[in-house]
């Protein structure tokens, strides 16, 4: 490394993404801007001159995490450059150059800047970006090159709900959609550069909107690229279940039948004090639309246990929604109070023994149902794109229609999509035996049949 001033001119760069899939699609951005400005990635976080840690927020737990990754790079790494990017930066801002003598902090509004922020730590200056500019930064992010089969791309930012126990309205800014030219210049791009799944992100993907269109005309128009095999999306939001959504579950043969929508708990006075504006009768109801369009659809959601005063009647009713649901798979956390939101000052906080409990109870059930799908999904015959090798010598991992984890043998190319008969089942995956594959833009045969996997 060369030397500037009191500190260092990096040569090579490592990323760590913490928390959802916004992250990781905002991690592969920032690598893609150091890249561009001649720095080398490395899998090695202690060899690498600077160390991006891109943070969540969601949870304490996380923070928490941060900092001590910061403190393991300190004592066990060459003294590298460390940039704090994500909510954490965006919540803590300066806050965490003095606490943790960190170089860069910026914003997940404001890491296209990040080059020039790195620049100025490597003078011997502390770079502070947290602003949340009117410029959109993906007009300054630099175009997609080489990508994997399955990519993010973010299609809306921010959040209007204000769920109280939630920081994302104040670390990721009010709802922004992205227009649906940019939008589809960037997906070319990314099927271009090896991507045959794309899924869309965003905080409540399906509350995008440009110019009188939906998330379903968008999806519409994905699904005329030449090349793209698969859409998916996430995350949802119950209140922005439109019927055109809907309606695309049923008509477009790329979108997959897998459907991320957090529920939180099932019973309406902990909704309501959560601000999530919908009834867990509303949500089943719901569901029930979503099957009738789309019979085979695999369900999955978000559950938060010990929301402030819930009690055990209440926490009963969740486990009564779980069962009601039948889920394919889901997300179920223990409430972590975050600063500057309402909930954390909410009377009747939960004992942390009475979560870990409930947790259990939760999670017990979830897996039941998760090991349940995967069960019934053996006997189908699906298509299955091949992500990365398997564990064991000979085996590719891919994903099913339904984004369950597939373990399938034999000498596939990462890319291709595989037709396989689904013959074993575990808790977290299943294995398959390959039929058939293709290397072109064209998927092989979607899920054989559109049976119900509902257990209602």
């Amino acid at each position: 490394m060369a030397r500037i001033g009191a500190r260092m001119t990096p040569r090579t760069f490592h990323v760590k993404s913490f928390g959802c899939q916004m992250n990781v699609y905002d991690g592969d951005r920032m690598a893609e801007l150091m890249t561009e400005q001649g720095l080398s990635a490395t899998d090695d976080a202690y060899a690498a001159d600077l160390v991006i840690l891109n943070t969540c927020h969601i949870r304490e737990k996380a923070t928490e995490k941060v900092y001590s990754d910061i403190g393991r790079l300190r004592k066990h790494g060459q003294d590298p450059l460390i940039a704090i990017a994500g909510c954490v930066a965006q919540a803590e801002g300066a806050e965490i150059v003095a606490r943790a003598k960190v170089d860069v902090v910026v914003g997940p509004q404001a890491y296209h800047r990040l080059p020039e922020l790195v620049a100025r730590a490597a003078q011997g200056n502390a770079a502070v970006d947290t602003d949340m500019p009117a410029e959109s930064k993906f007009g300054a992010l630099p175009k997609r090159r080489r990508v994997p089969p399955s990519a993010f791309l973010t299609v809306q930012e921010g959040c209007d709900k204000f769920c109280t126990y939630c920081v994302v309205p104040y670390t990721r800014g009010a709802e922004v959609s992205r227009p649906f030219a940019a939008i589809i210049d960037e997906a070319k791009a990314l099927i271009d550069a090896g991507a045959r799944e794309i899924t869309l992100l965003g905080q409540n993907v399906n509350a995008w909107e440009d110019d009188g269109r939906g998330l379903h005309d968008l999806i519409a128009a994905l699904d005329k690229l030449p090349g793209l095999a698969r859409i998916r999306y996430t995350t949802s939001h119950p209140n922005d279940m439109s019927e055109g959504l809907i309606a695309a579950h049923r008509d477009v043969e790329k979108l997959m039948p897998f459907l991320h929508l957090p529920v939180q708990a099932g019973s309406d006075r902990v909704l309501k004090a959560m601000n999530r504006s919908h009834t867990a009768g509303g949500y089943l109801r719901l569901l029930d639309r979503i099957r009738a369009a789309r019979p085979d659809i695999a369900l999955s959601g978000d559950f938060i246990v010990g929301f402030p005063g819930e009690t055990e009647a209440e926490f009963a009713e969740t486990l009564a929604l779980v069962d009601a649901a039948g889920y394919a798979q889901a997300f179920s956390f223990k409430y972590s109070p975050r600063p500057g939101t309402p909930a954390a000052e909410m009377a009747e906080q939960i004992a942390p023994e009475i979560m870990d409990d409930r947790l259990q109870r939760l999670q017990a059930a979830l897996n039941r149902d998760q090991a349940a799908f995967n069960a019934a999904s053996v006997g189908r015959r699906c298509a299955v794109l091949i992500e990365r090798e398997g564990k064991k010598p000979g085996q590719k991992l891919g994903k099913s229609p339904w984004l369950q984890s597939v373990i399938v043998e034999g000498d596939h190319a990462i890319g291709d999509m595989v037709e396989v008969a689904l013959v074993s089942a575990g808790p977290n995956s299943v294995s398959g035996v390959a039929l058939s594959s293709s290397v072109g833009g064209d998927p092989v045969a979607p899920a054989s049949s559109q049976a119900s996997f509902a257990r209602r």
